[in-house]
């Protein structure tokens, strides 16, 4: 079974950036789309980007122009980079498949967006 790791959150102020990264344990992650969800507090976890195997790229709307979702096969690794971030960026960010596999969902990172 895959195991996901994220990394990378912090605390920021608004307009800032941060770069998450997601490493996968096993050889099936080339063929696999991946996705970045987020949970904000008090709200449903959400799709924040997603890329397939050969790199096409889908993004909430919320986060169009800000947001740059990456992978490299050859490191088992998914990167999620954030610039212009803003206070309703805050969260905690999670990588799985895209669509999610219940079963592949790991801690997350936490994201605060604050001055």
């Amino acid at each position: 079974q895959v195991q996901l790791v994220e990394s990378g959150g912090g605390l920021v102020q608004p307009g800032g950036s941060l770069r998450l990264s997601c490493a996968a344990s096993g050889s099936i992650f080339r063929l696999r789309a991946m996705g970045w969800y987020r949970q904000a507090p008090g709200k449903e976890r959400e799709l924040v980007a997603g890329i397939t195997s050969i790199g096409n790229t889908v993004y909430a709307d919320s986060v169009k122009g800000r947001f740059t979702i990456s992978r490299d096969n050859a490191k088992n690794t998914v990167y999620l980079q954030m610039n212009s971030l803003k206070p309703e960026d805050t969260a905690v960010y999670h990588c799985n498949f895209y669509p999610a596999d219940l079963a592949a969902w790991g801690q997350g990172t936490l994201v605060t967006v604050s001055s």
